[in-house]
């Protein structure tokens, strides 16, 4: 699998990664720091959807997975994310709160 080294992590990867409802939603799950198994993040959206969503987070650097046995683990690459883009990850997470209902 693919993982950017924190000096590949590029803005433009990133924004483009976060711009997507869906993946906004997985990166506030995980904003807690909790590694959790991707089939267990969000429900309601078909597999090979997901799979997509997955590269797509993990090839821009924001997130990190790895295999456990059967399962597929995902974390979000707070650190990594916040020395680059300080601030980023916390603005993404306030937007779910601010958003009018």
């Amino acid at each position: 699998m693919l993982h950017p080294s924190r000096e590949q992590i590029e803005l433009v990867d990133v924004l483009a990664a976060l711009g997507h409802p869906v993946r906004a939603q997985i990166v506030r799950t995980l904003a807690d720091g909790e590694e959790q198994a991707c089939g267990d993040i969000i429900s309601g959206v078909p597999k090979s959807t997901l799979t997509s969503h997955w590269r797509i987070l993990r090839e821009s650097g924001v997130t990190f997975q790895r295999n456990q046995g059967r399962n597929l683990l995902v974390r979000l690459r707070r650190d990594d994310l916040d020395a680059r883009f300080p601030g980023l990850l916390d603005l993404v997470c306030q937007g779910a709160t601010d958003a009018p209902e």
